[in-house]
């Protein structure tokens, strides 16, 4: 994932469920427009406990 996201996982769930609430209305969408593979942010969330959660539109 080369993206300016952050590497590590606690920045990354911070930056992302903000870009979520803030600016996109999906995780897809964030990822079109990021140009990030959605499967591998979700992975590397999941790695440290975290699953989206469509519904609320972020990560829990």
């Amino acid at each position: 994932m080369q993206t300016g996201l952050p590497k590590d996982p606690v920045l990354l769930l911070s930056v992302v469920n903000t870009k979520l609430r803030d600016y996109y209305h999906s995780l897809d969408a964030l990822c079109e427009d990021m140009n990030v593979d959605c499967d591998e942010l979700t992975s590397r969330l999941k790695a440290v406990g975290y699953e989206y959660d469509e519904e609320r539109k972020q990560f829990i």
